[in-house]
């Protein structure tokens, strides 16, 4: 009889709620991000990964209450609690989990939240067992993620049958301090074993710097400065691109976060999903600008989380506008929306023109993550 395979499963419940609400990321302002009015992001994608899990015939072990137990027991897998947690969940309790995990010989760990999280865990784990992230978070750069809840599960069932082998990737994490004051400051906090499918996995966040990238992100300023006066309100996404839109028109952006411009100035700077849906329905017409994370392509659904579905559905799918250099498209293979609305990846996902310099344009192929 074939043995029994044991999984690791837990869920940093907090993950992901700072996003929506401007925060640029949940450690240490779970409170204040439940009181700007945040819900829970984690638990509702890791239910869609477990839903892929039905009949895989393994036993999970896991945290109690939202760390996993209810999650679990809610999809009807066969689970066991081998951690209690206290009432607030901390990172020190996703540590604690984890050893608990590696003490029952599990095969496998699968974690749900963000980059901090994969942190916790792989500081505990190392590379004594595989991990798979179930993308939760507000940032997520490491590169044992999978690029959607669903692609998690493929992953997970693709291991435990034996079709995957894996690859080791690096942890990355950024300072939240410096990035919520609009500095990116990654730093690799170890290597993690992660089952690998080229078209699943996320690879880790690319930055470029070489100078023809200024001069791509100055044509492509130029050419928004000018097509930005038609009298809309436009919706600046987060990224350096945008940032370079931004100086052109002579405002201050958020680097990191998203601003709301009309006319040439900003009406809103650092706005939250709130802010910009009362800014939508005041408008006669918005429109919204985003540009994709290096290499992991992803144009929504990743680090401007405040770009909701609902702010999507409101201001129209027809009026997102994807900017990237060229090298960047070129070192890019696929564009990505994963905004947690199925039925809305799908209705944006197809051959998009992407701006790319001065009146210039490439059409590329954008696909909902949720379908790999």
């Amino acid at each position: 009889m074939e043995k029994l395979k044991k999984v690791g499963f837990l869920i940093n419940p907090v993950a992901g709620m700072g996003g929506a609400v401007g925060l640029k990321g949940t450690d240490g302002l779970a409170e204040e991000a439940v009181a700007r009015g945040a819900e829970p992001v984690a638990p509702r994608r890791a239910r869609a990964t477990l839903k892929e899990l039905l009949g895989l015939g393994a036993l999970f072990f896991t945290a109690s209450g939202d760390m996993g137990e209810s999650a679990l027991r809610r999809a009807g897998l066969e689970f066991q609690v081998v951690f209690q947690t206290s009432e607030k969940t901390s990172a020190e309790d996703t540590k604690e989990v984890c050893r608990s995990l590696i003490e029952e010989g599990v095969d496998l760990v699968v974690f749900c939240g963000g980059d901090g999280t994969a942190r916790d865990v792989s500081g505990v784990i190392g590379s004594q067992v595989p991990i798979i992230g179930i993308p939760a978070g507000v940032k997520m750069h490491s590169g044992v993620f999978a690029i959607s809840p669903q692609a998690a599960g493929e992953l997970v069932r693709g291991y435990l049958e034996g079709d995957l082998k894996t690859r080791e990737t690096e942890i990355v994490d950024v300072d939240e301090e410096k990035y919520r004051a609009g500095t990116l400051d990654t730093k690799i906090y170890g290597i993690a074993r992660t089952p690998y499918l080229p078209a699943l996995v996320q690879e880790r966040k690319q930055i470029y710097s070489a100078s023809s990238e200024e001069e791509f992100k100055q044509e492509i300023a130029i050419f928004a400065s000018e097509f930005m006066r038609d009298g809309s309100t436009y919706i600046l996404g987060a990224g350096t691109t945008t940032a370079k839109i931004a100086e052109v028109l002579g405002v201050e952006k958020t680097l990191l976060g998203v601003d709301v411009v009309k006319d040439g100035r900003v009406i809103c700077r650092d706005a939250s999903e709130r802010d910009i849906l009362r800014i939508i329905y005041e408008v006669e017409r918005a429109k919204i600008i985003v540009s994709p994370i290096g290499a992991q392509g992803f144009v929504l659904g990743r680090g401007s989380q405040q770009i909701s579905p609902e702010v999507l559905r409101k201001a129209g799918p027809e009026n997102l506008i994807i900017v990237a250099t060229p090298h960047k498209l070129k070192e890019t293979p696929r564009l990505l929306v994963d905004t947690g609305d199925f039925d809305l990846d799908e209705t944006i996902s197809g051959r998009r023109q992407v701006i790319c310099g001065y009146r210039i344009a490439q059409l590329k192929d954008v696909a909902a993550s949720s379908n790999f």
